[in-house]
């Protein structure tokens, strides 16, 4: 990772920062939900949990560069049993993409997870993103077999790396 690079937790001071990248990164968005990100997105980024989570329990991570966030990750804990951590989301803007910044986020969130005791951390990744699906298999996650679907109705597999 580069030396102008750097990831701090995320407060609600980051909110316009967040909603600037996620309209940066809206590509994503688009091939998840159907629609570029609308104005609450860093809102919703803020707020949203897997299924039982507090959202308050999980933390948000943000990839600055050049003094521009340029990513963010959002880890949960409790899901899919209790004692797992759950990457609900890790996205950088698209001219950050493929330079070795995805897994110095990735490993930020994973140190996230350890320090809590996580045996594990899971995702899920679409169907329709063979790229991102590489990606974590490259950062040694594996199929669980399970799928399920956005609220799009976009194909989701879950996936799961130990700890």
């Amino acid at each position: 990772m580069s030396g102008r690079a750097g990831v701090r937790e995320l407060g609600p001071a980051d909110l316009a920062a967040v909603q600037d990248l996620l309209e940066r990164a809206g590509d994503y968005h688009q091939l998840a939900e159907g629609s570029l990100p609308g104005p609450g997105a860093a809102a919703a980024f803020f707020a949203d949990a897997p299924p039982g989570c507090d959202p308050a329990r999980g933390v948000r991570l943000g990839l600055w560069h050049r003094g521009v966030l340029g990513g963010v990750a959002e880890v949960s804990f409790g899901f899919p049993a209790p004692e797992d951590a759950y990457l609900g989301l890790l996205v950088l803007a698209p001219d950050l993409r493929g330079q070795g910044l995805g897994p110095a986020l990735l490993a930020a969130a994973v140190a996230q997870a350890r320090a809590r005791a996580a045996p594990r951390m899971y995702l899920a990744v679409l169907r329709d993103n063979p790229r991102g699906a590489a990606f974590w298999r490259a950062q040694g996650f594996r199929a669980t077999g399970l799928q399920g679907s956005t609220a799009a109705g976009r194909v989701l597999y879950r996936l799961v790396r130990d700890l």
